[in-house]
């Protein structure tokens, strides 16, 4: 679409009243922003602090650090040896923790 350079533009107060206009218009329209929600199903999701959780049991398995497997002396996190960056004195860090 071409476009006619000519022709008269908006001035800045064209703008603001359209802008007003535009919010006024959406104001009265209170609907379009109401989210229609239930709460309670909503509340099931969340866990309050201090809750009894000495029923409850976890299913993790844990594994042994492996062979190809080093612990980063400054996050304590256990990598694989690709991401060992340098050893310092002995003590390995990870690339993260040695670009930090």
């Amino acid at each position: 679409m071409a476009t006619d350079y000519d022709a008269p533009r908006k001035t800045d107060e064209d703008v603001e009243q359209d802008s007003i206009q535009e919010l006024q218009a959406r104001r009265q329209d209170k609907s379009s922003g109401v989210v229609d929600e239930d709460e309670t199903e909503a509340a099931e999701g969340f866990e309050l602090p201090g809750a009894d959780l000495s029923g409850e049991e976890l299913a993790v398995r844990v594994l042994p650090r492996q062979a190809d497997e080093f612990t980063c002396s400054s996050c304590f996190l256990v990598h694989h040896r690709s991401q060992l960056a340098a050893e310092n004195g002995g003590q390995p860090i990870c690339t993260e923790c040695a670009a930090a």
